[in-house]
Order: C-alpha cells, then structure tokens, then sequence
C-alpha cells in the first residue's frame, strides 16, 4: 500500500499541494506516495508562520533582515521543497531544479544552520 504512487501538483508561489491538475494555477507535477503531502503541508504551514514573524521583524529596522534567523528558516523550509520537488518529479524538472541555486553538483544544498542568528 505505501508504494502506491499518486499524482501531485505542487505550488510553491501559492504553497499549495494539488491532487487535481485543473483545481488551481501550479508550478510541478510531481508523482509520490500519498503519506508524503503532510509533509508538504507541514513545510507550507511553518513557513507562513516565519513569513508573518518576517513581517513583525521587519518593522524593526535596527535588525537587518539578513542578519535574521527566520529569514534563513524560510530559506532552507524552500530548499527543502524544492529538494522534495526534486525527488519525485521527471527528468526535466530535475534538470531545471538542478539549475537553481539551491544546488551544487546535482545534489541540494540545505544548510544546517543560518549564517549569523540575529541577537
């Protein structure tokens, strides 16, 4: 059962997962297990969340948004789907994912840790 393949349409701009091609504008096909979409949603949702706390942040202006941690969790949150977009998508999204700057040498570059956290 864990091995039935569906098919997904993945938003990134709208951070939306589709199961229907017409339900709404998307960006990536993608063919995967039905256990994956929390995932998905899971990222989308956290990445909301650091989004309005960018938001509230931004306000502050003696805090440089790109000394700010929340910042580079949005950051990696993307990477990490585009990694998963990679991974279950066909040869030609993998080539142009492969083309963002998110990779290197075909494999994802998702830091650990932010470059500088904001104190």
């Amino acid at each position: 059962m864990e091995n039935d393949k569906v098919r997904m349409y993945v938003s990134i701009a709208n951070q939306q997962v589709y199961s229907h091609k017409h339900a709404s504008p998307w960006e990536y096909e993608v063919e995967m297990s039905r256990e994956l979409v929390p995932v998905f949603h899971q990222l989308f949702s956290q990445m909301d969340r650091l989004e309005f706390r960018n938001f509230l942040r931004s306000h502050l202006p003696y805090v440089p948004y790109h000394y700010d941690r929340d910042n580079h969790d949005v950051d990696r949150r993307t990477m990490m789907l585009y990694a998963l977009v990679h991974e279950f998508s066909d040869d030609e999204t993998k080539k142009f994912i492969e083309q963002l700057p998110y990779f290197t040498k075909g494999t994802p570059k998702i830091p650990s840790a932010p470059v500088q956290s904001s104190n």
